[in-house]
């Protein structure tokens, strides 16, 4: 896998120091971020980063296929930088999304091409359900 140093020397792209936090902190963590997420967990940091800025960071990560786009249904989007097809699943009471690991696409992929004759180039599957933690609530 390339590191994010090649990827924008590859696509001619400036690599800010704002990128870089925002693409570290998406690294650091299991959870599926916002964009405003970011912006508030980095805003100590980079007092002078503007939410638009971490936006513009992550649509490039994106195009450039760095890190994932998450539409679990919110109106806003989620980020991932296990840029790896896999499922996640979403507690519908407090929001938390999650990556499922253990599921492969690649037989679903297969029946699913087989079925319909579609040639598969990508997908994106969600789960919706209730967290170990607001079931215990």
């Amino acid at each position: 896998m390339k590191s994010i140093t090649d990827t924008f020397k590859e696509k001619k792209l400036k690599l800010t120091p704002q990128r870089i936090a925002v693409y570290k902190y998406l690294k650091s963590t299991k959870e599926h971020p916002s964009a405003e997420t970011i912006y508030r967990t980095l805003q100590p940091d980079f007092p002078t980063m503007s939410l638009a800025t971490v936006y513009k960071a992550l649509n490039t990560f994106v195009e450039v296929g760095l890190v994932q786009e998450l539409n679990v249904g919110e109106g806003n989007f989620r980020y991932d930088s296990n840029v790896h097809s896999h499922p996640h699943i979403q507690c519908i009471t407090c929001g938390k999304v999650d990556d499922i690991d253990l599921v492969s696409l690649t037989e679903l992929n297969n029946k699913v091409s087989e079925f319909t004759d579609y040639t598969i180039l990508s997908n994106k599957v969600y789960f919706y359900g209730i967290c170990k933690d607001c079931k215990s609530n």
